[in-house]
């Protein structure tokens, strides 16, 4: 009996090990997001670090990501579009009153933008290259050019 005694103590001692390892390890208590959060926002923070804002989560999947909503844009009135193709015009510069204007063959007139720089072209023949402005009747001035 001595020896069978010994031979189970043996057998439970060797089989003790295993037996401890398939215990299953208790998990500590998950934390609530709540805690979670109020230590993410216990920082010191140094005179030599700037804080950063925490970066909003991302949308779900299936929501896809929010759009701006796009700002009302003021069209842009074809007068000032830059991209608008310059024109040439052939006619005589007078002066209207105040202001000086080009006279074409046909008896058009068109107001310049560009007051100084017709004023040596008075009652010369010439060619003004610009970008006509049809809704103040206005040539842009590009280049004024002398007809011989």
């Amino acid at each position: 009996m001595n020896r069978r005694t010994s031979l189970l103590i043996g057998m439970l001692l060797a089989i003790t090990p295993f037996l401890l390892a398939q215990e299953p390890q208790k998990q500590p208590n998950p934390r609530s997001p709540e805690d979670t959060l109020a230590s993410e926002q216990l920082i010191a923070w140094s005179h030599l670090q700037n804080p950063k804002p925490v970066p909003e989560p991302l949308p779900p999947p299936d929501k896809g990501i929010p759009q701006p909503e796009p700002q009302q844009k003021q069209p842009v009135p074809p007068a000032v579009d830059e991209k608008m193709p310059t024109q040439t015009f052939t006619g005589k510069i007078l002066k209207d009153g105040d202001r000086y204007v080009l006279k074409l063959a046909n008896h058009v007139t068109y107001q310049l933008d560009e007051q100084s720089g017709a004023k040596q072209y008075e009652d010369k023949d010439v060619r003004v290259i610009g970008i006509l402005d049809a809704g103040s009747n206005t040539i842009r001035v590009t280049k004024i050019e002398l007809l011989s």
